[in-house]
């Protein structure tokens, strides 16, 4: 079974966007968060659907929410590099890889 795993970076990027969302109005950043389930889900059952992005990296692009999931997959695991916001800089997350 392939697992996931996250960059630690990724715990505050998605901490600091629930927290953004829940001030914005009560439970949308439990819906961001749904959001992301549904998407982790969806890697872990068809990784290599998601188109490739910027080398070896593949993106799932949120249904809801302008983000998306950056990740690669080895043999036994799906490395999670970010939870990219679409009007962010861009290539932040590429000195994690």
């Amino acid at each position: 079974m392939i697992n996931l795993h996250f960059h630690p970076e990724v715990e505050l990027e998605i901490q600091e966007s629930y927290s953004w969302y829940e001030a914005q109005a009560e439970n949308l950043g439990d819906d961001f968060v749904s959001d992301l389930e549904n998407a982790y889900q969806a890697i872990l059952e068809l990784p290599v659907v998601w188109p490739v992005f910027k080398g070896n990296f593949r993106r799932y692009i949120l249904a809801r929410f302008p983000f998306s999931v950056i990740y690669r997959q080895s043999a036994d695991a799906i490395f999670v590099v970010a939870v990219m916001h679409h009007s962010r800089k861009p290539n932040y997350w590429r000195k994690r890889a």
